[in-house]
């Protein structure tokens, strides 16, 4: 059962969190672009039979408060680091989900001592295709191949986050991961569904290369939204990687 939605707010921004489950171990997830919390209902269940899952919504999404101005990537880190390190939560595997790993990367290179390994599922920006035009074409082929209840539950979540999901954008789009994925020094899974196209296979591979400990699973017969939809794949392989680093 999940515990009451709480806040926690610093330098001005706000997240919101719950908790399912409990146990020595600890998954943080963070979601994508548009997104909120709840998107990750199904992969929140698997995980939570194992351990402590803190799921967020991120300052501006889902339930949590729109800020003043909108945050960069590395601002929306700090915010995260900042609640780890007050929360103090044990053996930390931090989950970010598309835009939610570039969070997850900024929170392991700046702040190492906050998390003891990462998952990045459906990393972005390549930055071979920072452009919105082209980030939103593919996000849009994906969307058309996934289950209609990736499509209701995306939408949703696109409403609730707001008349700034342009400049999020834009801040997702400036945002540079190729610069900080070589300072993330704690283990790192980098988890891609087989039909992604918004991560394609080249640029995961570039992103397990950048990071000196870092290993690639490819989930077969699914695309950007694998944490979404039918998340039993990505559970496994998230609790195997964490039980075994």
């Amino acid at each position: 059962m999940a515990s009451p939605a709480r806040r926690f707010s610093w330098r001005g921004a706000t997240i919101v969190y719950e908790q399912h489950g409990s146990g020595p171990r600890t998954f943080v997830l963070v979601h994508g672009i548009g997104m909120g919390r709840k998107v990750f209902g199904d992969l929140t269940r698997l995980l939570s039979s194992h351990a402590r899952v803190i799921a967020l919504d991120l300052p501006g999404y889902g339930d949590a408060p729109e800020p003043p101005k909108t945050l960069t990537v590395e601002r929306n880190a700090d915010v995260v680091a900042a609640f780890l390190k007050r929360q103090e939560y044990p053996d930390v595997t931090l989950v970010g989900h598309s835009m939610g790993a570039q969070v997850a990367v900024e929170v392991a290179s700046r702040h190492p001592s906050t998390v003891r390994r990462v998952v990045l599922a459906g990393p972005t920006v390549d930055p071979r295709a920072r452009r919105a035009s082209l980030q939103i074409a593919r996000l849009l082929q994906d969307i058309a191949i996934e289950d209609p209840v990736v499509w209701a539950r995306g939408a949703r979540e696109y409403l609730r986050a707001g008349p700034n999901v342009r400049l999020k954008f834009r801040a997702m789009l400036r945002h540079r991961p190729e610069d900080a994925l070589p300072h993330v020094l704690v283990p790192a899974l980098v988890l891609r569904g087989e039909h992604d196209l918004v991560s394609r296979a080249d640029w995961c591979a570039e992103v397990a290369r950048l990071i000196p400990d870092a290993t690639l699973v490819e989930v077969p017969d699914h695309g950007h939204e694998t944490m979404i939809r039918d998340a039993a794949p990505a559970a496994a392989a998230i609790t195997a990687f964490a039980a075994s680093r």
